[in-house]
C-alpha cells in the first residue's frame, strides 16, 4: 500500500525542521562560545591587573573580575544569541540567581584551592571560568531564555550593520 502524497510530504517538512533546529543550536552553542570567550578576556585582564597591581586577597581580585565578564556576558548573549524579548529585568534577576550560587560556591572553592592548597590563581580562575561556561549556557538557554528565544526581531539599525 503506497502512502499518500501528503504524508510524503509532512514526513520531509518535519525532518527539514528538525535538521534546522540542530542547525541553529550549534550556532547557538558556537556564537555563546565565542562571547564567553571575550568576556573569558576581560575576566582574565581585570583579574590579571587586580592580581598584579593591588595587593588584595585572590577572593576580591576574582569577584570583581567576574562582575565585569558577567555584564558583559549577559548583555551580548540576550540580544545576539538567544535574540530574546524577555522582560530584561527579570531575565537578570534570573541570572543574579544563577550568580547567588555560582560566585559564593566558586569564590570560597577558589580560595580554597589557592590560599589553602596553594594551587595557581591563574588555573583556579581558568577552573572557574570553564566551570562557568558549561553551567551558564545551560541555565541561560533552558531556564533564562528557553520560553523567550528568537522573539527579538533585529531592529532596522541591525539589520544595516548586518549587511
Amino acid at each position: 500500500m503506497k502512502r499518500p502524497l501528503i504524508l510524503k510530504l509532512s514526513f520531509y517538512r518535519e525532518a527539514g525542521e528538525i535538521m534546522f533546529r540542530k542547525k541553529s543550536e550549534i550556532l547557538r552553542i558556537i556564537q555563546f562560545t565565542f562571547f564567553s570567550v571575550s568576556a573569558g578576556f576581560i575576566e582574565l585582564g581585570s583579574f590579571a591587573l587586580l592580581n598584579e597591581w593591588t595587593d588584595w586577597n585572590y577572593w576580591p581580585c576574582y569577584l570583581l573580575a567576574l562582575s565585569l565578564s558577567v555584564l558583559w556576558n549577559f548583555t551580548l548573549n540576550r540580544r545576539f544569541t538567544f535574540h530574546s524579548a524577555a522582560n530584561i529585568p527579570l531575565a537578570m534577576l534570573k541570572v543574579l540567581g544563577y550568580y547567588a550560587v555560582f560566585t559564593p560556591l566558586s569564590t570560597l572553592l577558589g580560595n580554597y584551592l589557592n590560599e589553602s592548597l596553594a594551587w595557581n590563581e591563574y588555573l583556579v580562575t581558568a577552573l572557574n571560568m570553564i566551570l562557568n561556561f558549561i553551567t551558564e549556557y545551560l541555565f541561560q538557554r533552558f531556564f533564562v531564555f528557553g520560553k523567550s528565544m528568537d522573539t527579538k526581531k533585529p531592529s532596522s539599525a541591525d539589520s544595516a550593520r548586518m549587511h
